[in-house]
């Protein structure tokens, strides 16, 4: 009989080195928060071991620690000796204990001017000066898309957009007020989502009457796509502060605790961890600093350039007795998924929901008309009901004669926009029978024009790609019919304080404004 040899975490095939990655992974998913409630405890994490300065190939479960210490030290602290091993899935894997600490970087310090970096700016760019009214100052890290309506954004940590005395709706100021104390004139929006947990450090806020570039100031790249931190990828940043700096990572499944101060306290963040890339080194030996929060950290292609995919999002460095520089970023995939948001712009018909005319748009509720019994048969079902639902109007529709028995269309004046009529085509409805539309038969080869019933002005408000959304759903046959014209006052523009040119038709209309 053979005795069963105990595995180890040394000496494995790139296969099986994988596979413990991923053990580890878990474990720390798992087991990390409970290693963090040992008040020595800063983080723990995989990377390499290192001796005498050199990075060997032994893979450790890694902790940082405020105090490194042992014997009647440990006692003093209050804290428990981190064993040599620790067995994870029936491998004994050797750990490593560190001496640093963590900090968020949104506290400024003096640095090197750089005006570029720190001036109001049209179009913004990621790389540059932002913050909370209330904050100093950290960095743009990249203009992004709200997944559900394709409102932009911008991102950055939730130290910088949001901090301990903020909440959502606060002002958001390009450049941060430490850069600029002008806060009516830098008002580049407000503070729409936060988020401080295991996910990250991270916030968006919206972008008003400003545009917007998407490439990063100083490395001429546009973010593309997210990527996840392998031990040895090399990346680089560009920040508020310290500018464009190169690190490699090394730590990754990192679980840090940080300390955001009064009212808010210890938080443990998921992310990784970079240090200085000894072949390109920082020129005053800091990798990053205070007001760099926010930042980008993007993958380096095979020829050193800066690449197009998101290696994460910087967040915090060394705390004040840390022995070495390091660098610390949140997961891109994480923060992506908390704030839903996305890198590129969603198309009209995966960002918005087709919601309707909606009957307590006013606060009080006006409902749609309802159908005689005569004419109910004749009405065309959508789901099981005759009220057919478009981007802000809905109607019924007449099977029998291919037009609108009635429409309903709610429009909000402060969010109106001016969008062209250019290029988009007259359509049927896929969703409904075709021969229960009248379609483009009845207007070729003679005068009569194509008359919209929702009046198309009125339905183009809201966020950007629900206003093209609602643009593009007017010129639906369903929503047209051949006008006599009359000058008027319609029901909505009297509304909204105006008045305009509208179609008659026998169909009947209503709206609501606001």
């Amino acid at each position: 009989m053979v005795a069963a040899k105990k595995k180890s975490a040394t000496s494995k095939t790139a296969r099986e080195q994988d596979k413990l990655v991923e053990s580890l992974r878990q474990f720390i998913r798992a087991k990390g928060p409970n290693y963090l409630t040992d008040p020595n405890v800063t983080s723990i994490g995989i990377g390499y071991r290192k001796k005498g300065g050199k990075q060997t190939k032994e893979l450790t479960l890694q902790f940082t620690v405020g105090v490194k210490a042992d014997g009647h030290e440990l006692e003093a602290l209050d804290t428990t000796p981190i064993p040599e091993t620790i067995r994870v899935d029936g491998v004994d894997v050797p750990t490593d204990v560190l001496q640093r600490s963590y900090k968020p970087q949104f506290l400024v310090v003096p640095e090197a001017e750089t005006p570029g970096r720190k001036r109001r700016l049209d179009p913004i760019v990621p790389g540059v000066s932002v913050g909370h009214v209330k904050v100093s100052a950290g960095t743009i890290g990249a203009i992004v898309f709200d997944k559900n309506d394709g409102t932009r954004y911008v991102l950055s940590n939730w130290h910088v957009l949001h901090g301990p005395d903020g909440e959502l709706g606060d002002v958001v100021v390009q450049p941060g007020a430490h850069d600029d104390n002008r806060i009516a004139q830098n008002r580049l929006g407000i503070l729409k989502r936060s988020h401080l947990g295991m996910a990250g450090d991270c916030a968006v806020a919206t972008i008003e009457d400003r545009d917007a570039d998407h490439s990063i100031f100083e490395l001429d790249v546009m973010p593309e796509e997210l990527g996840e931190p392998e031990l040895g990828d090399k990346v680089v940043k560009s920040g508020r502060t310290t500018g464009v700096t190169h690190g490699v990572v090394r730590r990754i499944e990192t679980l840090a605790q940080l300390d955001y101060g009064d009212g808010v306290g210890l938080r443990n963040i998921g992310c990784f961890e970079i240090e200085p890339d000894p072949a390109t080194p920082p020129t005053n030996g800091e990798v990053s600093q205070g007001g760099d929060s926010g930042a980008l950290w993007m993958f380096k292609t095979g020829n050193g350039r800066p690449g197009k995919v998101v290696a994460g999002l910087h967040f915090g460095g060394e705390g004040r007795f840390s022995p070495d520089e390091h660098a610390l970023a949140c997961l891109p995939r994480s923060v992506f998924e908390k704030l839903d948001i996305s890198l590129q712009q969603p198309s009209i018909e995966e960002a918005v929901v087709v919601q309707g005319y909606d009957p307590a748009f006013l606060g009080t509720h006006i409902d749609t008309p309802r159908l005689t019994a005569a004419v109910k048969d004749d009405a065309v079902q959508l789901n099981d009901t005759d009220v057919i639902p478009y981007t802000h109007f809905s109607l019924a529709l007449n099977g029998v004669r291919g037009f609108a028995f009635w429409v309903a269309w709610n429009i909000d004046g402060a969010s109106l926009q001016k969008l062209p009529r250019k290029g988009i085509k007259f359509v049927k409805d896929p969703r409904l029978p075709d021969d229960a539309q009248i379609g483009n038969e009845l207007y070729e080869d003679n005068p009569l024009d194509r008359g919209h019933l929702a009046r198309r002005a009125d339905l183009l408000w809201g966020a950007p790609l629900e206003a093209k959304k609602a643009n593009k759903d007017s010129f639906h046959y369903t929503n047209i019919t051949p006008p006599r014209w009359r000058t008027s006052t319609s029901p909505a523009s009297a509304a909204c304080g105006g008045s305009s040119k509208t179609h008659s038709s026998p169909k009947s209309r209503s709206t609501t404004s606001r």
